[in-house]
């Protein structure tokens, strides 16, 4: 529950997560298929047994770059009371961290255009503006 009130967190999260009790099957299964795939970690942060942040990193095996693996983070969020404290810092540099051991490439992230806060936030830690992101909603 905490990890999708955070996702819901947000006029965007808002608009396309179902923050009700009890949640939607589809959560649960969907935690149930990243819990069994080998290639996909979901990290937590916790201050006080209380969930205040998560992530999600894919390691992307790949053909291109001579073969080159590539990390993806999704579902970066931090509890709104608790931003502005480190914890996506300590996470992101845990993602980092783990795409370097894992002998990715490169370490790659979206975020959406109107979040300028979270852009100035993935800049001041490394991270460039790229590519154009392009999606197709089903």
């Amino acid at each position: 529950m905490a990890i999708v009130a955070m996702l819901a967190d947000d006029h965007l999260g808002r608009a396309r997560e179902r923050l009700e009790e009890p949640l939607p099957d589809s959560y649960f299964e969907a935690f149930a298929a990243i819990s069994q795939a080998a290639n996909i970690t979901l990290v937590v942060a916790e201050e006080a047994g209380r969930v205040v942040g998560c992530l999600q990193l894919c390691i992307l095996p790949g053909l291109s770059s001579q073969g080159a693996s590539r990390a993806l983070v999704e579902d970066v969020r931090v509890a709104s009371d608790r931003r502005s404290r480190g914890i996506g810092e300590q996470l992101l540099q845990w993602a980092i961290g783990e795409a370097r051991r894992r002998r990715c490439n490169l370490i790659e992230l979206m975020t959406h255009q109107s979040r300028a806060d979270a852009q100035r936030f993935y800049e001041r830690l490394g991270f460039a503006k790229s590519h154009f992101g392009m999606v197709m909603r089903f």
